[in-house]
């Protein structure tokens, strides 16, 4: 009907205008965007994998993981928010975007890390030089709508479509920026619930899209970060589930950083309570999100795209409930903090395939960017292309061996109520004076997985240059710190890998790591302005 209403008379002259359009769109750059696939990516908000976070999303789990491949071996540059947030964003270590914690004072979203990174997010580079339409939904950096940072009028470039939360994960009584305009939420389940309404704007942007361009989807839940708070249908679920009791639950880290042996050894009965309760809350809430996942894939499914669409899902960083003692947090170098869930399917991907290739939150954008056919090699990136390994053009002899993860402490100036012993420095405290952050929780870390090895070399950045050393092949819970009894060449070995990682920007952070037999150490390259680091590490494990 629309056709008659807007042709002449002639249909002799419509099929003219028609086979005109037909032959314009068939030719030009619409033509070859249009067969470009689209992609998806699904951030959760503090989603695990090492202790049981993939359990509730057995909808995902099939949806995604078994019609693709899963990654077991998929770290985050760095287990909070907002850095990682900011390396998905930008493919950079955190020493080069300089996101260093979740405050506006440490870079997030702020007006400095506007004018330096947002430009060359990939999404921008999707939009500018791809031409993908573009659409964001949900939480975007923790800071993000501060007034101090352009307000919720702020929308990044590289956004054709912008719904992003103002500052951090909320579930309920919430503003919204719509294009830049505020649209502010209630308690009302049926239209206020952040998970479904985040799942409707998804909806509504697959329906109303242009379908002559590819497009970029990327939805950020906010579960199943706290406050923890589940849809109505879900309240009363897994009600007799309880934290896993693994290997290093409840037990003193003897061996480790100081932070981690303050923390009091058997917990009280009310921190394990705590806990408990928390970890059901968080499962609760990521039903929702897979009820998301379901209508999503449904949806591009009902309109003939599925089979041209790759979708991520993946989380910004891990989560602990009661490992080593600490009763709730992220924050620390521990398995638990820092792999991530991450599961793809799309065009060339052979469904129920599990990776333990080495994978970050780095390569993110750079594997989306190469899908849409961009030149990874143009960009400041320092993560690569995890493409081949999906399509299963590269096998574990030829990939690279190890990433960095780096994180910077906080503290404060004060004492902390709580926990007054202790003095000032630390943050994030509970009750019963366990402190889950301080300033000197400040540390960087080879992760290396490699035939031959599975090893993670951490230094704190302290006045003890504290370190620690798990073989996480024979140590998968990461019980014993091996730093004092490990081979000496090795150590010095993953010191240098360490402060090269620690410097690298681009193609630098993608040179062959200590596992890898492209690997070339000579000592007398040492770092100058690091070797009082080497030495130090050398009186310490004498």
């Amino acid at each position: 009907m629309g056709l008659n209403r807007s042709c002449p008379r002639s249909l002799l002259n419509c099929l003219v205008i028609c086979v005109t359009l037909w032959s314009y769109l068939s030719s030009g750059v619409f033509a070859k965007s249009y067969r470009r696939p689209n992609i998806v990516l699904i951030l959760t908000d503090d989603l695990d994998i090492a202790i049981g976070g993939l359990n509730p999303l057995s909808k995902t789990k099939k949806l995604i993981g078994d019609a693709g491949i899963s990654f077991s071996n998929a770290f985050v540059a760095s287990p909070l928010c907002c850095p990682s947030r900011a390396s998905i964003l930008t493919g950079k270590y955190p020493h080069n975007h300089h996101v260093i914690n979740n405050t506006l004072e440490g870079n997030c979203s702020s007006k400095a890390w506007q004018k330096s990174e947002e430009a060359n997010t990939f999404p921008a580079l999707l939009k500018a030089n791809a031409g993908y339409q573009t659409f964001f939904a949900g939480k975007y950096l923790n800071q993000y709508g501060h007034s101090e940072a352009g307000g919720v009028e702020h929308v990044p470039p590289g956004w054709n479509f912008w719904v992003a939360l103002e500052k951090n994960s909320k579930y309920y009584n919430y503003t919204l920026s719509v294009n830049g305009k505020p649209q502010k939420h209630g308690a009302d389940y049926s239209k206020d619930y952040l998970t479904d309404v985040l799942a409707n704007m998804s909806l509504d942007f697959l329906q109303y899209k242009s379908n002559y361009q590819p497009f970029f989807m990327m939805v950020s839940t906010p579960a199943p970060h706290s406050p923890w708070t589940a849809a109505p249908q879900y309240q009363d679920s897994f009600n007799s589930t309880k934290a896993p009791r693994d290997p290093n639950f409840n037990i003193h880290g003897k061996d480790k950083h100081w932070l981690i042996r303050q923390a009091k050894t058997p917990m009280t009965n009310s921190s394990v309570q705590f806990l408990d309760d928390a970890f059901r809350k968080r499962w609760r809430t990521l039903l929702s999100v897979d009820d998301l996942v379901e209508k999503i894939v449904n949806r591009l499914k009902v309109r003939g795209e599925l089979d041209n669409t790759y979708i991520f899902f993946t989380s910004d960083n891990g989560y602990h409930t009661g490992q080593f003692s600490l009763p709730l947090d992220k924050r620390q170098l521990y398995e638990f903090d820092i792999r991530v869930p991450l599961m793809v399917r799309g065009p060339n991907i052979k469904p129920n395939q599990t990776s333990q290739m080495l994978v970050a939150n780095v390569d993110l954008g750079p594997t989306i960017l190469d899908i849409a056919g961009l030149d990874v090699n143009k960009t400041q990136m320092d993560g690569m292309s995890f493409l081949p390994v999906m399509e299963g053009k590269v096998n574990s002899s030829s990939w690279r061996t190890d990433i960095l993860v780096e994180y910077e402490g906080e503290g404060s100036n004060v004492s902390d109520p709580a926990c007054p012993l202790l003095g000032p420095g630390v943050s994030e405290c509970f009750p019963d004076c366990v402190c889950e952050d301080s300033y000197n929780n400040t540390y960087a870390c080879v992760r290396t997985v490699a035939p031959s090895a599975n090893l993670q070399y951490c230094e704190f950045d302290d006045n003890e240059v504290f370190v620690e050393v798990y073989n996480v092949t024979a140590d998968p819970f990461q019980l014993t710190n091996i730093a004092k009894t490990i081979d000496q060449e090795v150590l010095e070995k993953m010191n240098h890998r360490l402060m090269m990682l620690q410097s690298c920007a681009g193609q630098s952070c993608r040179t062959p790591g200590v596992y890898d037999p492209r690997y070339k150490f000579d000592p007398r390259q040492m770092f100058t302005s690091h070797s009082w680091r080497l030495g130090r590490l050398r009186q310490k494990m004498k």
